[in-house]
C-alpha cells in the first residue's frame, strides 16, 4: 500500500447536534434474524419502506437483499434500491443477535453512535427498529488479522484510534471494565447446560481460580492510574474496514463500546492480532507494539516519543491485555457457550 493521506474525522463532521440526532427514522416492526435469507427478503423490504417514507411507494422489485460477512453478534445485510429517480442506493440493516441483550448495552450502543457517527466514525445512522438498526453503507474492504501488523497500517490504526479516544459521548464517564467483569462472572459461573457433556465440561471450570485472578488484577491495573476514554473495546480485524481507492480507514461496530481504561482498548486490539484461531505468537513483539504506540501517542510526530512514554504505555497496555483475555473467555461462555465436547 502506499503512502496513506491521514482522515481526520473529527475535522470532518465536527460535533453532533441534537437536531440531526432527532431526525433518525424509527419504526416499531422488528424482523427475526433467524429466517433464511428468502424469507427475511420481503420483512426487510417492508421494515425498509416503514423507515423511510421515499421509499414507500417503490414495488419491491426495486429491492435486493443480501447477507454481509462480519458480525458475530449481528446479521449484517446489505439492501440495494432503485429509487424512483433511477439513483441505486445502498443501506446496511444490522439485525441484533439473540440473546445478546446481556452482554451489549443496546442504549449506550445507540447513544455512543449517534456522536461517533457524526465525529466521522463508521456509518452513519440512518434508522432504528424493535431489533436492529438502519446505517449507511460502506464501500470498503474488512481487514484481516494480517493486514493489522503492517507499518503503515498499524501506524493509520493508532492514529484513528487517538482520535477516537478524544470523541465526547454524553452520560456517565465511569470506566466499564470492571463492573462488566463482574457481570460477566455471575452470569457465567451459573449457567446449566442442558448437553450432559458440554455440563461435565463445565464443571471442570475453576471459577473460584478465575474470580482470585480478576481480583488480583484489579488491584493490579488500579496502580496505573491509567487514562478513562470512550473506548472500542472490540477493536478485532472485522472492525476495521479500508477503502484502498480513497485511502479512507474506518471503524465500525461499537456495540462494545463505552468509557474505559486506555490501556485495555490497545491491549485487547493487540490481542487481535491471534485472529479467531487465537494464534497468540501472532501477538504484536515489543518494536511492534512501540511502534504502534508512538503514532497512538504522537500522531504527527511519532519519533518525539520519549523512551518513558513509551515504556509506560508498554506495561500498562500489556496488564490490561491480561483482562481482555478473562473478559472475552467469560463472554464467550455466556454468548457461544465455547465448550467443545
Amino acid at each position: 500500500m502506499g503512502a496513506v493521506n491521514i482522515w481526520n474525522p473529527i475535522e470532518v463532521a465536527g460535533e453532533a447536534s441534537e437536531n440531526s440526532m432527532s431526525q433518525i427514522q424509527s419504526s416499531s416492526l422488528s424482523v427475526e434474524p433467524s429466517l433464511p435469507l428468502p424469507q427475511i427478503t420481503p420483512r426487510i423490504i417492508e421494515l425498509c419502506k416503514d423507515l423511510f417514507k421515499k421509499w414507500s411507494n417503490l414495488d419491491n422489485s426495486c429491492f435486493s437483499v443480501e447477507t454481509v460477512s462480519g458480525g458475530i453478534t449481528n446479521l449484517l445485510l446489505k439492501v440495494s434500491v432503485k429509487e424512483d429517480n433511477g439513483n441505486n442506493v445502498c443501506v446496511t440493516v444490522r439485525l441484533y443477535g439473540p440473546n445478546t441483550d446481556y452482554v451489549i448495552n443496546r442504549e449506550r450502543e445507540l447513544q455512543a453512535i449517534k456522536y461517533l457517527s457524526a465525529a466521522g466514525f463508521g456509518a452513519n445512522l440512518l434508522g432504528v427498529f424493535s431489533n436492529g438498526m438502519v446505517q449507511s453503507f460502506i464501500y470498503a474492504r474488512t481487514l484481516v488479522p494480517e493486514d493489522m501488523r503492517k507499518p503503515k497500517l498499524a501506524a493509520e490504526i493508532a492514529k484513528q484510534l487517538n482520535r477516537f479516544h478524544q470523541v465526547e459521548i454524553p452520560g456517565s464517564k465511569e470506566p466499564q471494565l470492571w463492573n462488566d467483569m463482574f457481570k460477566f462472572f455471575e452470569k457465567a459461573s451459573n449457567i446449566e447446560f442442558d448437553d450432559i457433556g458440554k455440563q461435565k465440561i463445565y464443571k471442570t471450570v475453576s471459577f473460584e481460580e478465575i474470580q482470585n485472578e480478576i481480583n488480583e488484577l484489579k488491584d493490579l491495573t488500579d496502580r496505573f492510574n491509567a487514562p478513562v476514554v470512550f473506548a472500542h473495546n472490540d477493536l478485532l480485524s472485522g472492525n476495521i474496514m479500508m477503502n484502498d481507492e480513497e485511502e479512507k480507514l474506518y471503524f465500525i461496530d461499537f456495540e462494545y463500546g463505552s468509557y474505559n481504561y486506555r490501556g485495555f482498548d490497545i491491549g485487547n486490539h493487540f490481542n487481535e492480532y491471534a485472529g479467531y484461531e487465537c494464534e497468540y505468537s501472532l501477538y504484536p513483539s515489543k518494536d511492534e507494539q512501540y511502534h504502534f504506540f508512538r503514532h497512538y501517542l504522537q500522531p504527527e510526530n511519532p519519533l518525539e516519543v520519549s523512551e518513558r512514554d513509551l515504556d509506560a504505555l508498554y506495561v500498562e497496555t500489556n496488564t490490561y491485555m491480561l483482562a481482555s483475555h478473562l473478559y472475552w473467555a467469560l463472554w464467550g461462555i455466556i454468548q457461544f457457550d465455547f465448550l467443545v465436547v
